[in-house]
């Protein structure tokens, strides 16, 4: 089964990537040119500029500590002569670092690709967390448009039983992508929906499970430890568990997606990130932070409001897009 191409090439895709993270690029490469410019060499004080620089964008001190180590490792040896030779000194850093791969004998790795299959596991049954506000019922529209799209049968289960607007929501989805889905009244337990829902995965042949769950607050403890409720649920009842646990985050939210991002991880397991509102932020190096700090793969990016408006994410691709001079050009010109 071949996955449904949104993009008509991969340049095209590159575009859309570029012009998401515009903010995030004008500020960095615009900032590092400005530092550079009139400058005939890389010293301590550029150094310290690009630092600054660097952490308002939200990459992190010790992502920060990294790339610096390595520019003056190269600027010793006269490697670095200009603005772009050092931008792809730090690139490469970056890239290196979080370059973050699921081991290749996982089969339930998201390996989505224009080019591929999504090499999934049947059934696969995917736990989507996130606080509110971050885009999660769009991204799970995404997700599952993504796999209907690819040819498998797939069911939705509307476990954000706290918000009757949320399953409201998530049914309009449902019907406009083609997709089925488990619903129940609100305030009913969240883990009795997951139950239904791997029912039916059971007794209906669904191939991909995708559970939707409240917008939990990180330090509420009582609503984090619901989750692992649906997951022993999913778990006892199927056999299977959760194949993925994909946290959504808002990248506008800066640091606060750290916090929030190792709250879940230390509870449920993360097994991936999603980001969404690159395009609405200049700290998307929030991104890089993350990967950095928690070892976590980001496996989509959302780059707009469209069921359409997500793409897997590659590291080269994104910090390629990160430290671009094309934004930065257009603004010029």
């Amino acid at each position: 089964m071949g996955l449904f191409n949104f993009f008509k090439s991969k340049e095209e895709k590159k575009v859309v990537l570029n012009r998401s993270v515009s903010k995030t690029s004008s500020k960095i490469y615009g900032g590092i040119s400005s530092i550079f410019l009139g400058r005939k060499k890389i010293d301590e004080e550029l150094l310290e500029e690009i630092e600054e620089l660097l952490i308002s964008a939200d990459i992190g001190v010790v992502m920060v500590d990294a790339i610096l180590e390595s520019v003056r490792t190269e600027s010793s040896r006269g490697e670095l002569k200009d603005v772009d030779q050092l931008v792809a000194s730090i690139k490469k850093v970056i890239v290196d670092i979080i370059n973050v791969k699921a081991d290749d004998d996982n089969d339930n790795d998201i390996k989505i690709d224009d080019e591929q299959d999504a090499g999934i596991k049947i059934p696969y049954q995917v736990l989507v967390v996130g606080v509110n506000g971050v885009g999660k019922t769009t991204t799970i529209a995404k997700l599952s448009n993504i796999y209907k799209a690819s040819g498998y049968k797939v069911l939705i289960a509307a476990a954000d039983t706290f918000r009757a607007a949320a399953v409201e929501q998530l049914t309009i989805w449902s019907d406009r992508i083609g997709v089925d889905i488990v619903t129940k009244d609100e305030g009913v337990d969240p883990a009795s929906v997951v139950y239904t829902a791997v029912e039916r995965v059971e007794k209906e042949g669904y191939e991909v499970l995708i559970v939707d769950t409240a917008g939990r607050l990180h330090n509420k403890v009582n609503l984090m430890q619901e989750l692992l409720k649906m997951e022993k649920v999913a778990s006892k009842n199927s056999g299977v568990g959760f194949s993925e646990k994909l946290l959504v985050i808002d990248a506008t939210s800066g640091q606060n997606a750290i916090t929030q991002a190792k709250a879940f991880n230390e509870l449920i397991g993360l097994t991936g990130l999603i980001v969404t509102k690159l395009d609405g932020t200049a700290k998307g190096g929030v991104v890089i932070n993350i990967i950095n700090e928690l070892k976590i793969p980001v496996k989509f990016i959302c780059i707009g409001e469209s069921v359409e408006d997500i793409i897997p994410f590659n590291a080269e691709d994104f910090v390629d897009a990160v430290f671009s001079n094309q934004n930065l050009t257009k603004e010029n010109s």
